[in-house]
């Protein structure tokens, strides 16, 4: 499928290789429905790079503590992830975080019914009408109204960063 250039959007991660199909896209297009993709940083890039009308949603932790805790959770349940691949994951989250930028919205999810209305929300008032429900749940996600609740996740994942090059 590489070669054939099938791909909307590939990547390696942790050793492991993701992509999304073309098809996906024109089947969704030709239904007159949206695609929503869970993607990483490397294959929004690449949808951003092909489709500049792409909204891109940024989807965080509200803690590098919070992470770890989930990654953990996890990584029990699963019976899989050594603690190495747990650093592994949250070294790449730190490395990941600061293209939050390049993103339309930052979504926080702190509580993960909240954050399915915020992303439902965001859907909404990228189509028309919007509704005032979708504008009120959305607009704070927006990446220029997200800056001042950013810092303090930002600042969690600085310090865990400083703290580990300490050691």
């Amino acid at each position: 499928m590489l070669a054939a250039d099938e791909f909307l959007e590939h990547a390696d991660v942790f050793g492991h290789y993701y992509g999304t199909a073309k098809r996906f896209l024109r089947e969704a297009q030709s239904r007159d429905n949206d695609l929503l993709l869970d993607i990483d940083v490397q294959g929004a890039a690449q949808i951003k790079q092909k489709m500049p009308e792409a909204v891109s949603v940024f989807v965080l932790p509200p803690s590098r503590e919070e992470l770890e805790r989930r990654l953990r959770r996890r990584s029990q349940a699963e019976h899989m992830a050594s603690e190495q691949v747990i650093q592994r994951r949250l070294h790449t989250a730190s490395k990941e975080i600061e293209n939050w930028p390049k993103y339309d919205y930052i979504l926080v999810n702190d509580r993960l019914e909240y954050s399915i209305d915020q992303l439902k929300a965001i859907v909404l008032c990228e189509r028309e009408p919007v509704t005032e429900w979708s504008k009120t749940l959305a607009e704070p996600c927006r990446k220029s109204n997200a800056a001042e609740r950013l810092k303090l996740i930002l600042a969690s994942f600085a310090a865990q960063a400083a703290e580990a090059r300490s050691k």
